[in-house]
């Protein structure tokens, strides 16, 4: 028996690196799996057939979560394909990377638009369904960077630490109804995103962490599995840093 059986979870951003993780420990946790992706069809076919194999039932939609009346369709489509959605897990992320004097605009709205405006659209699009069960586990994936902020990247920063206080305030305004909103903040999480840096850089940064490695999305599923499932059912409002020990305040 799974820690998350008969629930239905969506996750955003699920065909590569921490969202892949949740999803296929998802899967052998006894979740259904609904999950988004925005242009890698062959991986997304790949992934709903992983997870269809472990025994559970899966789908992909193509969907971008920044978009308002994109995310509205969606969790129309997923109660309709699923008959309930238990759990949300806003993934879906981007990074502009630049010091503030040369981050555009656009950069600047990009990054807010696609990391923190999707968790609206997605928590506002569940969140009635959710409200209806009397019961709901939503987790947003912010970062140690929203914890602490981070030179060089202003917009992420700003959008990771939103999500926190996002987060704080629907698990204040849907705890009577049995809905619990809690945030996860990953560290060095290592994934095909970090492979391409310098080797000597990655090095510095694991032995820079208290317990000297980086993290596996394997790691951040965990923590997700936790929170969706019902060993966490007095948690809620909370930011857990799944990063190492790199934060320990």
């Amino acid at each position: 028996m799974g820690l998350l059986e008969n629930k239905t979870a969506i996750i955003t951003g699920a065909t590569r690196g921490i969202g892949k993780g949740i999803a296929l420990e998802f899967a052998k946790q006894g979740a259904n799996v609904a999950f988004t992706y925005s242009s890698s069809v062959e991986a997304a076919t790949a992934l709903e057939a992983e997870l269809t194999a472990i025994g559970v039932k899966a789908k992909g939609y193509q969907s971008n979560a920044a978009n308002f009346d994109a995310a509205q369709t969606l969790a129309a489509e997923v109660l309709k394909e699923f008959g309930t959605i238990d759990v949300l897990i806003n993934n879906a992320g981007i990074t502009k990377d630049n010091l503030l004097m040369r981050i555009s605009e656009d950069d600047f709205d990009k990054v807010l638009e696609v990391n923190l405006k999707s968790v609206f659209n997605l928590t506002k699009a569940v969140i009635r369904p959710m409200m209806k069960q009397r019961a709901g586990s939503i987790i947003n994936m912010s970062s140690v960077v929203g914890v602490q902020g981070n030179a060089g990247q202003t917009n992420y920063a700003a959008s990771k630490a939103g999500m926190l206080g996002f987060s704080k305030s629907v698990a204040l305004e849907l705890g009577s109804r049995n809905i619990r909103c809690n945030a996860i903040a990953p560290g060095f999480i290592e994934t095909e995103m970090t492979a391409k840096l310098d080797e000597t850089v990655v090095d510095g940064w694991r032995k820079a962490i208290p317990l000297k490695r980086g993290g596996q999305p394997q790691d951040i599923a965990n923590a997700c599995v936790f929170l969706a499932s019902d060993m966490s059912a007095y948690i809620t409002g909370q930011t857990l840093n799944v990063d190492g020990g790199m934060i320990t305040a």
